[in-house]
């Protein structure tokens, strides 16, 4: 395993490092890295390390939720109000339905496989736009309406919206008995818990670390510690009462608005995790896709995943229309929310997994993670070139 993983690292550092000089998401070729080293051609990857994909799966979708929780100030929510709520949810909604209906109709996917794949497919790629935004606040450009923070704060919820509903179909392979309406009714009830148990999490931290003062490195390690409790939590003790992966994203919140200087030090921590989290999440996900599969799916699969963005962008469209941003902003917001890249590597292979733990049929879920990986492939390099081509043309300083 150990000649695995220096191997996944030495080649995704290269070749991240040259898909970048073409102004490309690294992560793309990480992909490709991984599926030149797995099972399906080189079979350079120990089976000891696709083993654990799914915790280093889990590890990685935690990141992920951290960073988004200490890049959104609870101000900016208040500052955006309805229309922020509004924006992380419509496109996201009108894009799964789209998946759902065409995976439904073109791959006989029963409505639970379907819409599992709906709620995977349309989560926006933070780890593709996340460093445009940052890029654009520090030029000034589009600030003034503060259009980067705006997609900022609405791509961490979009994250948690997708990933609360997505857990909720994919829960259901386990339990096919649960009637789907009290499963979503138990939203509301898992958002507020999550809420809760990360704003007394949140709150806990900032005193603790006060009194003790810990190097930002170990503040960083508790806080991804608790975090995976918090998951560890709703599988044994509290399963579908409170979302762990909300609380976590609160956690982060509320230790950014109430001690920023401390919020940034843990940030700029996780961010150097991610950088290996990002290499192992990208190249398992690529080891593990199909091609075999995916061509299987053929003109029907890249139809669904080319229609699920078409009708993303109408949501977008519509979401957007009585606010004061001028067509060109709204362009390049568009451009920003159609890269995909992490949630789908993160939870592409979790409804197979779910079907191979309830002993059901798993072609559905082999099919749904190749999908999730062939949508990366399709949106990430695109959309990370529109944006960026977007933004230069449209924000102003």
């Amino acid at each position: 395993m150990a000649f695995s993983l220096a191997s996944i690292l030495i080649f995704s550092l290269l070749v991240d490092w040259l898909f970048r000089l073409l102004d490309l998401p690294g992560f793309v070729g990480i992909l490709l890295v991984g599926l030149f080293l797995g099972p399906h051609y080189f079979n350079g990857i120990s089976t000891d390390l696709l083993a654990i994909s799914t915790d280093l799966r889990l590890i990685a979708l935690v990141v992920i939720l951290l960073r988004a929780g200490f890049s959104i100030h609870i101000q900016s929510i208040r500052h955006f109000g309805w229309r922020l709520l509004l924006f992380s949810i419509l496109p996201s909604v009108v894009e799964a339905f789209t998946v759902a209906v065409g995976s439904h109709f073109f791959l006989s996917f029963s409505w639970y496989s379907a819409m599992t794949l709906g709620f995977i497919l349309p989560a926006v790629s933070p780890a593709v736009i996340i460093p445009f935004m940052l890029r654009y606040i520090d030029e000034k450009r589009g600030t003034a309406k503060k259009i980067p923070q705006f997609i900022i704060a609405a791509a961490s919820l979009d994250n948690i919206f997708n990933i609360l509903v997505c857990n909720i179909f994919i829960s259901l392979y386990g339990h096919p008995e649960a009637k789907l309406f009290l499963q979503f009714v138990k939203i509301p009830v898992a958002i507020i818990n999550g809420i809760f148990l990360g704003l007394c999490t949140g709150f806990a931290l900032c005193k603790i670390f006060e009194k003790f003062n810990p190097r930002a490195t170990k503040r960083g390690l508790v806080v991804l510690a608790l975090s995976l409790l918090f998951v560890q939590l709703e599988k044994i003790a509290v399963p579908t009462l409170v979302s762990p992966l909300l609380a976590t994203m609160v956690m982060g919140s509320l230790i950014l608005t109430h001690r920023e200087k401390m919020a940034h030090e843990i940030a700029s921590k996780l961010g150097k995790i991610w950088i290996f989290a990002e290499i192992v999440l990208f190249a398992i996900v690529g080891a593990e896709f199909n091609p075999a599969l995916a061509w299987q799916s053929g003109i029907a699969g890249i139809l669904i995943v080319i229609l699920g963005v078409f009708a993303r962008l109408i949501g977008v469209w519509f979401s957007l229309i009585a606010s004061s941003f001028t067509t060109g902003e709204k362009g390049f917001i568009m451009s920003a929310w159609t890269p995909k890249a992490s949630v789908q590597a993160a939870l592409g292979a979790a409804p197979l997994l779910a079907m191979k733990a309830a002993r059901l049929d798993c072609s559905p879920g082999e099919m749904i993670l190749a999908l999730s990986t062939l949508s990366i492939i399709l949106t990430a390099p695109l959309g990370a070139i529109a944006t960026k081509k977007a933004g230069d043309k449209w924000l102003t300083t």
